[in-house]
């Protein structure tokens, strides 16, 4: 191994390790909450696109867990951005992490993804701009990497809370 390929070995091991810790404090963060409500839900850990991503699960319907993920997500924006605030307080550092709760996550990026997908072929047929509702962050970005993966580009346009993306044709 040469001298680069060997930190460049190092600083992975080193982002992973302190994603890892993201994910643990994320963790412990959120199984306080769940004890406080009372909700019955198990912590999933992972590393993803380099981000930790935590999930709640359920083993039942996952019916209470509802109430975490609240009317087209609102709750878990909110409580994604506590727990980011929870990493934050702990490391010093700006968290990226990406909380699911219950698979609405999961569900919501595969219909964005088809979404994105179907807009891009439209913007290929016709050979105009389509701009889309207004989205959150998250779902913005998954549309993003779907048009991107169809061969098009997409831009964000607009402020908060009624930013949206635009589908380009090539």
């Amino acid at each position: 191994m040469t001298e680069g390929t060997t930190s460049a070995a190092a600083e992975g091991a080193d982002t992973l390790t302190r994603l890892e810790q993201e994910g643990e404090i994320a963790a412990d963060y959120l199984e306080g909450l769940l004890d406080i409500a009372d909700l019955d839900g198990d912590i999933d850990m992972d590393v993803e696109a380099d981000r930790a991503a935590v999930s709640i699960i359920s083993d039942t319907s996952g019916r209470d867990l509802q109430k975490l993920v609240g009317r087209d997500g609102e709750v878990l924006e909110a409580l994604q951005e506590l727990t980011r605030l929870a990493v934050h307080r702990e490391t010093g550092d700006r968290s990226r992490l990406m909380l699911d709760i219950a698979g609405y996550r999961a569900m919501k990026r595969a219909e964005l993804s088809e979404l994105g997908a179907k807009t891009a072929a439209e913007v290929r047929s016709s050979g105009e701009p389509v701009k889309m509702k207004p989205m959150t962050p998250f779902e913005r970005k998954v549309v993003h990497d779907a048009v991107k993966a169809a061969g098009l580009r997409s831009e964000s346009e607009g402020e908060e809370p009624q930013r949206f993306v635009v589908v380009l044709p090539a």
